[in-house]
């Protein structure tokens, strides 16, 4: 079993690869960063649904994609923060991806929440990723 230094760029490769070659579900190990992640997608409508997994040795996230006239939601996702260079942004820094089409996703002292929430609520953090 091989070690993952970046368990979030995991994430984003397998949803990535997923949608590109249009598989209607797919699973990926539990972490309780990558489900907060997942639920963001969800309630952003980036996929259709999300459930825990536990029937196995390890606990798994199945995750359903939305999958529209043969294609998925998901067009792009982008990896900002990344463990050897850390990006952080304030309240009023937070950036729009794609003129507001797309999400960014922010891990702040409030949880992870999504770069609308974050500028609602006026707080920072570390820029994990873009989602479009």
């Amino acid at each position: 079993m091989s070690t993952v230094t970046d368990p979030i760029a995991d994430l984003l490769a397998r949803v990535r690869n997923s949608a590109a070659a249009g598989k209607s579900e797919m699973f990926v190990p539990y972490s309780k960063i990558k489900s907060e992640i997942i639920r963001i997608l969800k309630e952003e409508g980036y996929i259709t649904d999300y459930a825990l997994d536990n029937e196995g040795a390890h606990p798994r996230i199945k995750i359903t994609n939305k999958i529209a006239n043969r294609t998925s939601a998901i067009t792009g996702l982008k990896r900002v923060s990344r463990p050897g260079l850390r990006r952080y942004v304030g309240a009023q820094e937070i950036p729009r991806v794609l003129g507001g089409m797309g999400v960014s996703i922010l891990s702040t002292p409030r949880g992870i929440l999504s770069g609308r929430e974050a500028k609602k609520q006026n707080v920072g953090g570390e820029l994990l990723a873009y989602i479009w």
